[in-house]
Formats: structure tokens, sequence, C-alpha cells
């Protein structure tokens, strides 16, 4: 396990500097899982994913694509990245949880973990939003990230790495 990466020689925060790093094919996954209560559940399936703001997948997937494409102006110390794959799919993996998955690609210096966790995070709050009229019992859990390739270290099956 390394040390802190965003840490200078005088301790004080800075910005990683991948001048001299080569372009490489890097990507990663991340996931998030809400949680609905079983009533909540029965009224979204009852209702084709539809709220009273709308298609409730459809608007979580183009909110997380965003937040993708934004991450470098959310999180302090990410490289702006030309993002040139994003895939969200969110899937009830029962009846009560839906299972939001966010695969981002670039060929870059820098790895795209935070893009992923971002997207699949802002898809999962965009979730809570549409549904919140419905109850304020939603929770978003389990944000993590589960695969990335390229750079350094590779994350995923078969790693030593979750």
């Amino acid at each position: 396990m390394g040390g802190f990466t965003h840490i200078d020689a005088e301790g004080r925060p800075a910005m990683v500097d991948v001048g001299d790093k080569p372009s490489t094919r890097r990507s990663a996954t991340a996931e998030a899982c809400v949680r609905f209560p079983p009533e909540v559940a029965d009224e979204l399936h009852r209702s084709g994913l539809r709220s009273a703001k709308g298609p409730v997948i459809d608007t979580a997937i183009i909110a997380g694509t965003m937040a993708v494409k934004r991450t470098h102006e959310l999180i302090p110390f990410c490289h702006p990245l030309p993002v040139e794959r994003c895939r969200i799919t969110a899937d009830f993996i029962d009846p009560t949880r839906l299972l939001i998955r966010c695969e981002v690609a670039v060929d870059h210096k820098t790895g795209v973990e935070m893009e992923a966790l971002t997207g699949a995070t802002v898809a999962a709050l965009t979730v809570y939003d549409m549904c919140k009229a419905l109850s304020h019992a939603i929770v978003i859990g389990e944000v993590r990230l589960v695969g990335k390739t390229g750079g350094k270290r590779e994350v995923g099956p078969g790693s030593d790495t979750p």
C-alpha cells in the first residue's frame, strides 16, 4: 500500500503531476445500490418505473452521465478527462433493491475511478430525488469500486482488491 498521492513535499494538498506518464487505456466500474421500502418498490413497478417527475431510470442514467463528465468540477484534485465511454445501467436485483452500475473508459494518463464512482452515486441520488415524494425511507448504500484496468494496479476479479 502506497502513501497519499495528493500531498506535496511540504505536506500541503496538491494535484498529482501526470505530465510524464504515458497515456494508456484505463477503465473503471462502480456500483451503487438503492433500497426501497416494499410499498415504494411496488408502486414503482406498477407505474412502469415512472414517478411524478418522469421516467426514473432514464433520468438517472442521464444525470449519472453528466456527472461523469463533470467529475473534475466536483472533486478538487481530479483531472479533466476526455471520457470516451460511459455506460450506466440500473436493474432491480430483487423486488426492493436497484443496482446502478457505471462503467467509464478513457485513453489518458490517469484513471477514471472517481468518474465511475461519481456517475453511480449521482445516478442513485437522482433515483432518490425522483422517488422521495413516495417515501424518505429510501436508502442509498453500498457505493463501491468493483473493477479498474490500466495504471499501476488492477482492481476486480483475480486481484487482491475487491
